[in-house]
Order: structure tokens, then sequence, then C-alpha cells
């Protein structure tokens, strides 16, 4: 890893955080739009633990959510926070794809699609706001290789 990545986790010193907004606002992005396409197209498609009883993915996306928090509060290094980055994008994903079930606590599809076009307009806001910073950061990881 580079050396002024390190120093600035080690030392939280501003600058890194701005940068981790990227890869969350990307996954958050790549996962809601995944799985906005995929209940569409396979509505019926779920795990039924018990009849009658169904768990939406909002919920699994919790359990993402407090992995990514985990390993974020566990494991410091640059790689690993760019790494809970991306796990915390997609659980905030999976959760927020049924944001509109959140609020009207109905399971329809007029409530799902309605809170879509908002959803997506504040993840690419993110994205947008990041990008330079999350780019860079990219590159100084060596996990994206500029020719």
């Amino acid at each position: 890893m580079r050396e002024g990545i390190h120093r600035k986790v080690i030392n939280k010193e501003p600058g890194l955080y701005i940068s981790l907004v990227f890869p969350i606002a990307f996954a958050f992005l790549v996962t809601f739009t995944v799985s906005r396409i995929f209940s569409h197209f396979f509505p019926q498609f779920y795990i039924q633990w018990a009849p009658g009883l169904r768990v939406h993915h909002y919920a699994y996306g919790f359990f993402v959510l407090a992995a990514a928090g985990y390993l974020a509060l566990v494991f410091n290094g640059p790689g690993a926070k760019y790494g809970a980055a991306l796990l915390f994008g997609l659980g905030l994903g999976l959760a927020f794809d049924e944001f509109g079930m959140w609020l009207k606590l109905r399971d329809d599809e007029p409530t799902r699609w309605s809170y879509d076009g908002f959803n997506i307009v504040i993840g690419f806001f993110f994205l947008l706001l990041s990008a330079k910073q999350g780019m860079r950061l990219l590159l100084k990881l060596g996990l994206f290789k500029r020719n």
C-alpha cells in the first residue's frame, strides 16, 4: 500500500473518507439497479422460511450492513477500509431497494417503484461528488490500472 493512504488511515487525517464514498455509492447503485431489475423480472423469487413467512432482501441488506460495520471496526488498513466500503454499499443497495416498503408498510408494486427514482438520483449525486477522490484512491491502492 502506498505510504500516503497508510498515513491517512493510521493518523486519521482528512481526505480519505470522501474517497470511500465512491465505492459505497458505486456498490449501492449497482446492487440497487440489479435487485430492482431482478425483482421486476422474477417477482416471486424469494426464500420462504415457513408457510406464510418470507424474508425480503432488505432484511439481508441489514445483515450485510452489520457485517460491513463490524469489519470496518476490526480491520484498519486502506484495502480493508475500501472492501468494507464496497460491502456497505452492497448492503445499502439491498436495504434501500425496499425503501417504499419501509415508509408505506405495504408489499405492492406501486410502493416499490415510486421511490426508486429518488434513490437513484441520490446515489448518482454521491457517486459524482466523490468520483475524483475515489478514482485517485483506486489508483493509489493499485486496484485499477491506468494505461
